[in-house]
């Protein structure tokens, strides 16, 4: 639990960068954190539970492509994120369209990345 627990602040982190660096994402929801904490939080449940497996299956096709389809799984994942938040919570993040889910997954990526050494998980 203590590991889904921090990977939860961490992608928490990584979400409020992003809502705050890029103008296609915007935090739905007063204040503005529960948004990006609802998003962060299925985004970890999903990073968790089907991500994996539905990355397994789908490696021919990226492998195929050169690594592109990858950014559309990662597109439709914060789609699915940002959608179960505002549907379960009344609270999330918006995403303009696929460029912008594509840099905030680049942010995400960097960030997680940099807080997880941070904290040693």
């Amino acid at each position: 639990m203590s590991g889904f627990l921090s990977r939860w602040i961490t992608l928490a982190v990584a979400a409020g960068v992003m809502v705050w660096l890029l103008p296609g994402m915007q935090p739905v929801g007063e204040p503005a954190i529960w948004g990006v904490l609802a998003f962060s939080l299925f985004m970890a449940l999903l990073d968790a539970s089907v991500k994996p497996v539905v990355k397994l299956m789908s490696l021919p096709l990226t492998i195929l492509t050169l690594g592109v389809f990858s950014l559309v799984l990662n597109w439709l994942f914060m789609r699915l994120a940002s959608w179960l938040a505002v549907g379960v919570f009344g609270v999330g993040v918006y995403i303009d369209g696929f460029w912008w889910s594509v840099l905030g997954s680049i942010i995400m990526a960097v960030v997680s990345g940099v807080v997880s050494s941070i904290i040693g998980d």
